[in-house]
Order: structure tokens, then C-alpha cells, then sequence
């Protein structure tokens, strides 16, 4: 008997009598049609022979998960190139002083450097969603980590003067890779993970972005020395560019020779029901607006755009507000970005063990968004103290609690949400995000340069205000935990009878009797 749950959404069926399985517990062996039932053939998914089992045992099976082994492997990938990407994201903010010099321009130029990823994405978010959810996450990946490859080799020309405008030429391409990769974590943690690991497997997805962050904090003040000698800049910095296209091009031959879209036995109930949605039922257009008019997913958009918006502009701008009070301090700038980014880390892992665990989501959510805006206002006030240790201290818990709420805003939109793709949900949160991150960069900066760094802080913590009281005003209507709970839960008895009567899997499950 094959012990293999029937994915409806597959176009081909696999022999099972007399096959041996693989290490993945698969099946193998030529295709061909399986009995169910009373001699009831199936032309779905990948068949299931009940030959000499009980009515009960049919039914059971049914609903049978698996977790594959290779999920975390799947995961490592997604981590490495979102890492990479996030790398080429900061690589030149975080030393704005050194590239003004080099290339003869003014600190706005650098920010746009930064902020093109921030306008790009909301330029291809939605065709990244098309691409997501009608292409598959398989596709996405290839597509984000391919443009990222080429961003990258392209900006290995560039270490000249006067090739200002084709870095950033290749700060969009890679720029435009974004989109396809940013709504994934979910997604991916959905499609591989059981129940009590999605959110820990989403945070370590996101953890991925953080290193990437962390890294271009910490690399290019080191690689890249505020030296006098233009020639030996230029050297440093065609350095820099060689080593991220490198690893950029590494992290694409593996996406697409190793990264797989799903496994074959879905992971969880709510993933069972998930596929046995028939494609054509699905509107992309449709998802869309359904989840426009979904009051508490809109009020954790604004409130997630806000609290992230933030954290760009203070990931952006933290060169210039360092440097504004500690001269010279290029490299420890990139220090205390690096610990916001470990805090952060930690913070997101926490937050998703935390979640798995408890299920908690909107207290969790409001408590971390709380923390956020306390953490915002004892960095301000104690940025301009003089004091080093203090700066790494506050930025420290800043980004513990404002990083850490990353994989809680994704997995809430979930929730929220579900059954509508991940991908779409996560998409128009990180949409949110970079239209806010635009805003509060551009703002904060003319802010810093009329009234200071003070005022510039308490600019963005008014906003986290904001943020966090429209999380009390949300609605926790946790829809994919009803799904696994009710799947749980179903008798059995009803099922047994359908199945006696002959009725096929696709039959009984499109009536919601599993």
C-alpha cells in the first residue's frame, strides 16, 4: 500500500504497487493511474492504491504530511542569495563620505544608491508577485538571482570617477532583483515546513536578509579605507565589487541547480488544502482585491510599512548620523550597524520560535512594536552623548526589537490571510515598506540637515507611534491555524462513508470533508 497523500494541482500519476522508495520516501517506478476505493480510478495527482487497505486507512491517508530533510537546504539557498542582495543593497551608504569623494558627488546621490532599491521595488513588485504566484517560487528565484549576478558583474566596471552613472546602472539591476526574492520567506517556509516551524523557518529566511545587512555594515569600511590616493581607492573598490559579483554568481548556479519549487507530500494540513484549490479557480487580480479589502491585513500593511520604513532610513542614513557626531568613524559606523544587525538577528529568532510556539501572534506583534518605539527614542537622545559604547548599546536594542518584528509582520499576513498566496501577502507588505522607506529616508535626511539628528529620530518615532496603535486596532482572525486545527480535528466517520460510496479524493475534498 502507498502511504502517499494525492497533490491535486499535479498533472501526472505515479505507480506505487510493488515500487521501491527513495531516501525521500517517494515513490518511483513508471507513471501510470491508481485504484481508490471501489475500483474508482483517479487521473490526479499523484495516485494512491489502496489494494487490501481498510476504508479508515484510505481515509488517512488522505491527509499524510511529510518533512523532507532538504526543506533546510532549500531554506540555506534562499538565505544566501537574499544575502547577497541585501549586501550589494548597503555597500555603498554605509561609507557615503568616501564614495562622495571618489566619484565627485553629493550625499544624496549615494542615498539613491540605496534608495533605488526602495523605488524599484514598488516599480516590480507586482509583476514579482505575477511571476510568484503563476511561475512558481522556483522561477522567482532564478529570475532575482540572475539580475543580481549581472548587477553586480556590471558594477565591477565602474571603479572609476567618472562611472557614476554606470554603478548605478548596475545598483538597479540588482536593485530589481528584489522584488522576486523579498516575498518569499513565507512562501517558502508554507511550502516546506511543518506547522510548529513555519515562522522559525520564515525568521531564518529573513535572518538571511539581516547577515547581508550586517555584512555591508561591517565589509566596505574594511575593504575600502578612506585613503588620499584616488588610484589605490579606485583598486579597494574594484576589490569590493569583484568579491560580492563573485559570490552573487555562485549563489545563481546554485538556485538553479539545486533549488526545487515544493515536496512532494505537503507538510501540513493547511498546505493539503492549499493545493487541492484548482488552478483555474485562481485570480491573481481577484487575490489582489480581496486582500484590499481585508481590513486587518490593510492595518498591518500601514503598521508594518511604517515600523520597516524606519528601519531603512535608519540603516541609510546611519553614516551620516554617526559621523556627524564621532568624526572620523567610518569603520565603527559600520560596527554599530553590524550590532543592530546581530540584535536584529537574534531578535527574529527569537520572535519566530516564540510564535511557533505560542501562536500568539498579535500580542507578540504589538509587544515588539512597542519595544521598537521605546528603543527608537533611547537611541535618539543618546546618540549625541559622546560616548561610543552608549550608541552601540541603544542601536543594539533597537534593532533587536525593530528587526525582530520583520518575520512577525510576514507571518501575521499569513494568517490574516490564508488561503491567498503568500507571495502576494508578503509582497504588498515589503510594498509598503519601500514606499515608506522613501519617504522617511529623504525626509529624515533634510530633517538631519536643517535641525540635527535629534529631530530627525523623533521624526521617525512619531510614526512608530502611529504604528503601534493601529497594531491594537487589529482584528487577529487567524485563518491558517483554523485550517490545520479543523483538519485535525474532522471525523473521520463522514469521510469513510464518502469513500465507500466511491467518491474520489478531488470529490471529497472540494466539498471540505478533510
Amino acid at each position: 500500500m502507498c502511504a502517499q497523500l494525492i497533490p491535486l494541482t499535479a498533472a501526472r500519476t505515479v505507480s506505487c504497487r510493488g515500487s521501491p522508495r527513495d531516501n525521500e520516501g517517494c515513490p518511483s517506478g513508471k507513471e501510470r493511474s491508481c485504484s481508490f476505493g471501489r475500483n474508482h480510478r483517479s487521473s490526479v495527482g499523484d495516485g494512491i492504491d489502496t489494494s487490501g487497505a481498510s476504508v479508515r486507512d484510505t481515509a488517512r491517508l488522505l491527509l499524510e504530511t511529510k518533512l523532507y530533510k532538504r526543506r533546510w537546504v532549500m531554506l540555506l539557498i534562499y538565505s544566501a542569495i537574499v544575502m547577497s542582495n541585501s549586501f550589494m543593497w548597503l555597500q555603498y551608504s554605509i561609507i557615503t563620505n568616501v564614495f562622495m569623494r571618489f566619484y565627485s558627488v553629493d550625499a544624496q546621490a549615494i542615498d539613491w544608491l540605496c534608495m533605488i532599491f526602495l523605488l524599484t521595488y514598488c516599480i516590480f513588485i507586482f509583476p514579482a508577485m505575477w511571476t510568484l504566484d503563476s511561475r512558481g517560487m522556483r522561477d522567482a528565484m532564478v529570475v532575482g538571482s540572475a539580475l543580481n549576478c549581472i548587477g553586480g558583474w556590471i558594477k565591477t566596471g565602474t571603479a572609476y570617477p567618472d562611472m557614476f552613472a554606470l554603478t548605478f546602472f548596475g545598483q538597479f539591476m540588482c536593485a530589481a532583483a528584489t522584488p522576486f526574492m523579498m516575498g518569499i520567506p513565507s512562501r517558502l517556509a508554507s511550502l516546506w515546513f511543518g506547522p510548529h516551524e513555519v515562522s522559525t523557518a520564515c525568521s531564518i529566511g529573513i535572518i538571511g536578509a539581516q547577515m547581508g545587512i550586517g555584512i555591508g555594515f561591517l565589509v566596505p569600511p574594511i575593504l575600502v579605507p578612506n585613503v588620499d590616493d584616488m588610484n589605490e581607492l579606485a583598486y579597494h573598490i574594484r576589490i569590493m565589487f569583484y568579491i560580492s559579483a563573485g559570490m552573487a554568481t555562485l549563489i545563481f548556479i546554485l538556485v538553479v541547480t539545486v533549488f526545487q519549487e515544493k515536496p512532494e507530500i505537503p507538510p501540513s494540513q493547511a498546505q493539503v488544502q492549499a493545493r487541492n484549490i484548482p488552478r483555474d479557480e485562481y485570480s491573481y487580480k481577484a487575490s489582489i482585491l480581496r486582500l484590499l479589502r481585508n481590513k486587518p491585513f490593510m492595518l498591518l500593511m500601514l503598521s508594518y510599512g511604517l515600523n520597516v520604513g524606519c528601519f531603512y532610513a535608519v540603516s541609510t542614513l546611519l553614516n551620516r548620523m554617526i559621523i556627524e557626531h564621532y568624526p572620523g568613524e567610518e569603520v565603527n559606523a559600520g560596527r554599530i550597524g553590524l550590532t543592530i544587525v546581530i540584535a536584529g538577528m537574534l531578535g527574529s529568532l527569537i520572535c519566530g520560535v516564540w510564535l511557533d510556539k505560542t501562536k500568539f501572534y498579535k500580542q507578540t506583534t504589538l509587544v515588539v512594536y512597542l519595544l521598537s518605539l521605546i528603543g527608537m527614542l533611547v537611541y535618539a537622545f543618546t546618540l549625541s552623548l559622546g560616548h561610543l559604547w552608549v550608541v552601540f548599546v541603544t542601536a543594539g536594542v533597537l534593532g533587536f526589537f525593530m528587526t525582530g518584528y520583520l518575520p512577525l509582520g510576514f507571518e501575521y499576513a499569513v494568517e490574516l490571510t490564508y488561503p491567498e498566496s503568500e507571495g502576494t501577502s508578503s509582497g504588498l507588505l515589503n510594498c509598503s515598506a519601500q514606499i515608506f522607506g522613501i519617504i522617511f529616508t529623504i525626509s529624515q535626511g533634510k530633517i538631519i540637515d536643517q535641525w540635527g539628528t535629534l529631530a530627525g529620530n523623533i521624526f521617525l518615532s512619531i510614526f512608530l507611534l502611529i504604528g503601534t496603535i493601529m497594531t491594537g486596532f487589529i482584528r487577529s482572525d487567524l485563518r491558517r491555524q483554523k485550517a490545520n486545527l479543523q483538519s485535525q480535528v474532522q471525523p473521520v466517520n463522514k469521510t469513510a462513508a464518502d469513500v465507500e460510496e466511491g467518491k474520489s479524493p478531488p470529490e471529497i475534498l472540494k466539498e471540505g470533508k478533510l
